[in-house]
């Protein structure tokens, strides 16, 4: 009998080979996507500099702001399906992307005030925020120092001081992505030969800030979700849980198998939850 199955064994391996390993999903970089063809886009004077936007759909306005050193166009899958409800705004952060910057230090303070000058510029009064690390953490900015102008905060993979962000030195996964978001700013800025100058910038703010507080977070009081990947190479799990238990009626999710790049690795997974977030979590 035992002769039998090595047999048959060995006639599936010839037949259909040897199985491939597959690796888990969050240790994989799926490729930056393309956004859709926009309702509107350009470039708004915003502080001094050009912040380039696109519009999506129409409906209730939804604004997606997206993490450090990348750039509007890694929201392509989340726009897909969002637009077909709401309004979607996206942005590429001052000096990220085709967005200019200027000599001012990079500070999470400052890029909340060109988030805010970019919806004067278009008449956006409240905005639901949807962020991504960094652009997570202005959502945060925003709702602590200007709550009237967020609907509800949907915040995924920020910190609340530079001591909740993990050693990515040695992800394979976080290192292909500076890697890709160079090739990115080489083809999207309009001075392409600046980006190690830009991460050495981008690198101070991380060192330093932001330093919220129990205090600080308790002060915000718009809708919020609290939301992280079990497997982020970038957040400690310890940080979000304190993020999720200061600031008053958050919700902590915790989205399984994914990483920092969740909305990259399981699009579906990660646009569902945003639409049941938004579906479901009452406006501010």
């Amino acid at each position: 009998m035992p002769r039998l199955r090595f047999c048959l064994l060995a006639l599936v391996l010839l037949t259909f080979g040897t199985p491939a390993y597959s690796a888990p999903q969050w240790l994989n970089l799926p490729p930056t996507p393309t956004l859709p063809k926009a309702v509107k886009s350009g470039f708004a004077p915003v502080n001094g500099i050009k912040i380039w936007y696109a519009v999506f759909g129409r409906g209730e306005p939804v604004l997606l702001l997206h993490g450090g050193l990348a750039n509007a166009d890694y929201w392509g899958h989340q726009v897909r399906a969002l637009q077909q409800h709401y309004q979607v705004i996206v942005m590429d952060s001052r000096g990220h992307g085709r967005s200019s910057r200027d000599a001012q230090p990079y500070g999470y303070d400052l890029m909340a005030s060109d988030v805010l000058a970019l919806m004067d510029h278009l008449g956006i009064k409240k905005a639901a925020i949807v962020g991504w690390s960094d652009g997570a953490i202005i959502g945060l900015d925003i709702a602590m120092h200007h709550p009237e102008r967020v609907s509800k905060l949907f915040a995924f993979a920020a910190n609340s001081d530079p001591s909740g962000v993990a050693d990515i030195a040695k992800s394979d996964v976080f290192n292909a992505f500076i890697a890709r978001a160079g090739e990115e700013y080489k083809r999207l800025s309009s001075t392409p030969t600046e980006y190690k100058a830009f991460v050495d910038q981008i690198t101070k703010m991380w060192e330093s800030q932001p330093h919220w507080t129990e205090a600080d977070l308790a002060n915000i009081h718009v809708p919020t979700w609290i939301v992280d990947a079990d497997h982020d190479e970038a957040i400690k799990r310890e940080n979000t849980e304190f993020m999720a238990a200061h600031i008053g009626g958050a919700g902590l999710l915790i989205q399984p198998e994914v990483s920092h790049f969740s909305f990259l690795q399981d699009p579906q997974q990660f646009t569902d939850d945003v639409l049941h977030f938004l579906e479901h979590v009452p406006a501010h």
